[in-house]
């Protein structure tokens, strides 16, 4: 089983196997595992000594952003960004978390990006109980994300000042990514906005005022992307209709073009198929100017059907 282990005691902070972290007490423990469904069970029913209902909660397939108080503690569920490649239907990773007072377990599937900046920080000695933790946890997800929502909304800026019948194509497919993403973002962020609202309003004496604060900050964070990936949703809709009705206005000036040439050709076509038929008697056809005399006309009949459309300036529509 992967994973590691982390333990506080007076301002000392010591990093240690998984199986050694429980061994001894300490002011603050911290267990993060890396692992799939059985094995996290095993460990956090066997050696945590964990409720069913909470194991159950931490090593689950499907998950979304929520929080719970349960006992003594609480159960957060939060998304953040993975440093692997995720499916464009499931863009955020999850990382579950069981506080306690004085401990923390957290469990991931994927690496997630925030947990590497809250190592860091643990490390550095400015995490000394789980109210520390959370908070850091849930600013350091939200303070990644954050750019990579706003660089969505400049991608859709750009193709908004590109817009043009010519680009219809590259267009569409940028728009198309841009809105798959936010879609994918929208589906976490609203839910993850309420758990960490709802963690902040918590009773409990291990979460400090401090970090209710952190919690409220990294919320309306939350809140503010989430109506951001709103705004990028409905921008990317008009912009994909306005493609459409470009590309829609292609296909008609280009059926406008198909048709003028049909216009010009059909009695053209007429005209030589009458004086290509193989029968006797046709006016003029032993005459030597009779080809000319056609030819002459057909080139009539096509500059009168061209001048009309130009003076009807068809040629612009």
């Amino acid at each position: 089983m992967s994973g590691f282990g982390y333990r506080v005691t007076g301002g000392a902070v010591e990093r240690v196997a998984v199986k050694e972290a429980l061994a001894c007490t300490a002011d603050f423990v911290w267990v993060h595992l890396t692992s799939n469904e059985a094995e996290a069970q095993a460990w956090l029913r066997d050696a945590a000594k964990l409720d069913d209902y909470v194991v159950d909660a931490l090593t689950a397939s499907e998950t979304r952003p929520r929080c719970e108080a349960f006992a003594d503690g609480a159960l957060l569920n939060l998304r953040g960004r993975s440093s692997e490649e995720m499916a464009s239907g499931d863009p955020l990773a999850s990382v579950r978390i069981w506080a306690i007072k004085g401990r923390v377990y957290s469990v991931t599937r994927r690496p997630l990006i925030g947990i590497a900046d809250v190592e860091t920080q643990i490390a550095a000695g400015t995490i000394v109980d789980p109210g520390d933790f959370i908070a850091a946890v849930a600013t350091a997800i939200t303070t990644d994300l954050d750019p990579h929502v706003a660089d969505l909304g400049d991608e859709l800026d750009d193709c908004e000042e590109r817009l043009d019948a010519n680009r219809v194509f590259d267009l569409r497919r940028v728009v198309t990514r841009v809105r798959v993403t936010a879609i994918g973002y929208r589906r976490f962020l609203s839910p993850q906005r309420a758990a960490l609202e709802k963690l902040a309003a918590l009773p409990g004496a291990w979460l400090a005022e401090d970090d209710r604060r952190h919690l409220a900050a990294a919320a309306d964070r939350a809140a503010r992307m989430t109506e951001e990936v709103e705004s990028i949703r409905e921008r990317a809709s008009l912009m994909h209709e306005a493609l459409t009705d470009l590309r829609s206005e292609q296909i008609d000036s280009r059926s406008l073009i198909i048709s003028i040439i049909a216009m010009i050709f059909l009695p053209l076509t007429f005209i030589t198929g009458v004086y290509g038929m193989n029968v006797a008697d046709l006016p003029y056809a032993q005459e030597p100017w009779a080809f000319d005399a056609i030819m002459g006309l057909c080139a009539a009949i096509a500059a009168t059907v061209l001048g009309y459309f130009a003076h009807r300036h068809w040629f612009q529509k």
